[in-house]
């Protein structure tokens, strides 16, 4: 999921129903016995550009467009990643949500067990085409095995090793490093004069989670045991969450104010040349908004601990993206169906993946030529070859909130000069699982 998965902090699942604030818009628009009328949608979009106001250009039009052809309005509100998980833990259990939402993909099975979402069976797929016009791969972060789908793939992504072709050039470094190795020794070539050669975003906690899940996977770690129980404090678990905190710590080639950063902070560095590299979701949008040229940058799949990227071991990205779903409770099944059979057409996913710089999930969107340029290509040979999903449990959300704030600690601890353990990470993540809800 972007971020840009992108994706949200807070509290923990529980805390966040005690902390969030009221939903905006949902009382009045869409479900949970909204008034409106039914040629009438509520549609909370995720932040998926550069910023709200971006989404907003981009989105308008095209809800004008399924307005005209339909008849039914849709009010749109773009939600910040930050706020987002509070707002629809919120609107689970208020039954005072919208009609229409975007998730991220890594929640799909928290967000499922609360009951709270349509269930996509074998009906509602015939209404927006049917179940097999999307890629497996993206369906497969849609909710836990076995049950219908909580969710539709809308928007699908995995991370890139973004670097900044100039300062490597001017440091001598002919290609960008293949493994974690190569990563540190690049690095210090990088880390001088003020300037750092990897972005990292602290402060944001499901990006902390997408980088320690990709890393735990490479120690062969899953964070969770075959039953769905937390595992945070293996051998292998610890070593990934030790790695990724290591790069500022012991490696130096992290800035320390990084362990503050928030959504796109370490984008807009990279944008400035104040960093050489960021692991990051389908970027290009942002760094053209903030005036670099696609010549500036170049791409390359995400290291792995040696060899080359694949499955097992090798895994170097989750599957990332943003799925499409609606509340259960909807006064506007009929309109909801029919606004997600839209966003999900061919014609759609074309444009908005373009602008957005994803990869359709939707397969038949996938052969326009503008999804075969360099940096979507290895995008799409990551998710063919070397991704996997995080965890469908219904703990999942907690687990990026817990986990995500611990990492985020162990960033804060670094930059104050503190020494990172393999005792203090394990400790930091025991008292992580010590959160997570009891089995």
């Amino acid at each position: 999921m972007r971020r840009y998965r992108a994706v949200a902090s807070g509290a923990v699942a529980v805390s966040l129903l005690a902390t969030a604030t009221a939903c905006g818009g949902g009382s009045s628009a869409g479900g949970g016995g909204s008034n409106e009328s039914p040629k009438t949608l509520t549609y909370w979009a995720s932040n998926q550009g550069p910023n709200i106001e971006a989404d907003k250009k981009i989105l308008e039009p095209e809800l004008k467009k399924f307005e005209e052809k339909t008849g039914i309005k849709v009010k749109l509100e773009v939600v910040p990643w930050s706020d987002l998980l509070t707002r629809i833990m919120t609107a689970t259990t208020s039954g005072q949500g919208p009609d229409v939402l975007n998730i991220g993909n890594t929640w799909s099975a928290s967000l499922q067990s609360t009951g709270a979402l349509l269930p996509w069976d074998e009906k509602n797929f015939s209404k927006i085409g049917g179940k097999d016009r999307f890629v497996e791969a993206a369906l497969g972060s849609t909710g836990a095995a076995g049950s219908d789908p909580a969710a539709v793939p809308l928007y699908s992504m995995s991370y890139a090793l973004y670097y900044n072709k100039k300062m490597f050039a001017d440091a001598g470094i002919e290609k960008p490093p293949a493994t974690w190795d190569e990563m540190v020794a690049t690095g210090k070539k990088l880390s001088k004069d003020g300037k750092w050669a990897l972005g990292a975003e602290g402060g944001n906690l499901s990006n902390n989670i997408h980088q320690v899940f990709v890393l735990g996977k490479q120690h062969g770690a899953d964070f969770f045991d075959a039953e769905g129980k937390p595992d945070f404090t293996s051998d292998g678990a610890v070593a990934a969450v030790k790695q990724y905190v290591d790069f500022m710590a012991k490696d130096k080639i992290i800035a320390p104010g990084n362990a503050e950063y928030a959504q796109n902070q370490s984008l807009s560095d990279f944008a400035k040349d104040k960093t050489a590299m960021v692991l990051w979701q389908a970027a290009a949008s942002t760094f053209k908004s903030q005036g670099m040229s696609d010549d500036e940058w170049g791409v390359a799949p995400v290291p792995v601990q040696s060899g080359t990227p694949g499955q097992g071991k090798n895994v170097n990205s989750m599957v990332a993206g943003i799925n499409m779903a609606v509340f259960k409770n909807t006064k506007n099944l009929d309109g909801a169906l029919e606004f997600v059979k839209f966003m999900t057409s061919d014609e759609e996913q074309k444009l908005l993946c373009k602008t957005y710089g994803s990869i359709p999930p939707v397969k038949a969107a996938q052969n326009d030529p503008a999804f075969d340029r360099p940096e979507l290509k290895v995008l799409r040979d990551t998710l063919a070859t070397s991704a996997e999903a995080l965890p469908q449990v219904p703990s999942e959300s907690q687990f990026e909130t817990v986990v995500g704030t611990a990492v985020k600690n162990l960033f804060a601890s670094a930059a104050g000069g503190g020494e990172v353990t393999t005792e203090s990470v394990k400790a930091e993540l025991a008292k992580a699982q010590q959160q997570m809800p009891q089995q």
